[in-house]
């Protein structure tokens, strides 16, 4: 009966702290809703400036130029709200924590939160201006490029979710490093390996032209670098449990001891 009654407890606080979530996100997107338009034209700026004089997006359904920019506002009241849903998280999960991976998990979240906008705002003000340069540079003669808004939000909101996950590479390190999964010298021999998966990973996920391979896989190995260096400052942390059972060995007499 307690184990239910607990259960039901925990189920409570998250339905607690579901709704305090999605009630800050509500209100995060009513302003946003409100400069929706202003937004989607701050999204589409890295396009913008790349079209030749009088080129412009297009819209090619009916609905498109209403929903497109309430998602561009959703997708931005998601970021703003952001620090409040990962409190949420954090609080609702945080009694079930040991003290040594409460002082893990709460600098990986916020490092990670960090990294991920990092990466999106270097898709952004750096991969996204030259892949559209170089696609509308390669556009035959008398070829109009006009970008419908969808396609647009589409391919933008996956340059953003690559460049963001790859940006996440430290944290995947030092938490492998960290959990005993792989150690750090297996890591650094694997650099080779790693350089090559990264043009591959840039092959595969970015639009086809060298520049946008070599802007993710560059950052990647980097990224990847970076982790094992802060993989080998912190260290791989020690077993509590074990140490407790070293302590009490070491506290017991020995052999000599019990004799006298």
């Amino acid at each position: 009966m307690d184990e239910e009654s607990t259960f039901v407890s925990h189920l409570v606080e998250l339905r607690a702290r579901m709704i305090r979530i999605f009630s800050v996100l509500a209100l995060g997107f009513l302003p946003c809703a409100y400069f929706a338009r202003d937004l989607y034209t701050l999204l589409a700026q890295p396009l913008l400036e790349k079209l030749p004089l009088g080129g412009q997006m297009i819209a090619t359904a009916v609905a498109t130029p209403f929903f497109i920019p309430m998602q561009v506002a959703l997708m931005t009241a998601f970021v703003l709200t952001l620090p409040h849903t990962l409190y949420q998280i954090w609080a609702f999960v945080a009694p079930g924590l040991y003290s040594h991976e409460k002082r893990l998990f709460l600098p990986l979240v916020v490092a990670s939160s960090v990294l991920f906008f990092v990466g999106m705002a270097f898709a952004y003000f750096a991969a996204l201006p030259l892949v559209f340069e170089f696609i509308i540079y390669f556009a035959p003669e008398g070829v109009a490029v006009m970008t419908d808004i969808g396609e647009y939000l589409g391919f933008v909101l996956a340059m953003f979710l690559t460049f963001g996950i790859t940006f996440e590479v430290p944290v995947f390190v030092v938490v492998l490093v960290r959990t005993g999964v792989i150690s750090l010298a297996k890591m650094k021999e694997v650099r080779q390996y790693v350089l090559v998966g990264a043009f591959v990973i840039g092959a595969i996920f970015t639009p086809p032209d060298v520049i946008s391979q070599f802007l993710l896989a560059v950052p990647l190995y980097l990224l990847y670098e970076l982790g094992i260096f802060f993989a080998g400052l912190s260290g791989k942390p020690s077993d509590p449990v074990a140490d407790q059972q070293f302590v009490s060995s070491a506290n017991e007499p020995t052999v000599k001891e019990k004799n006298d």
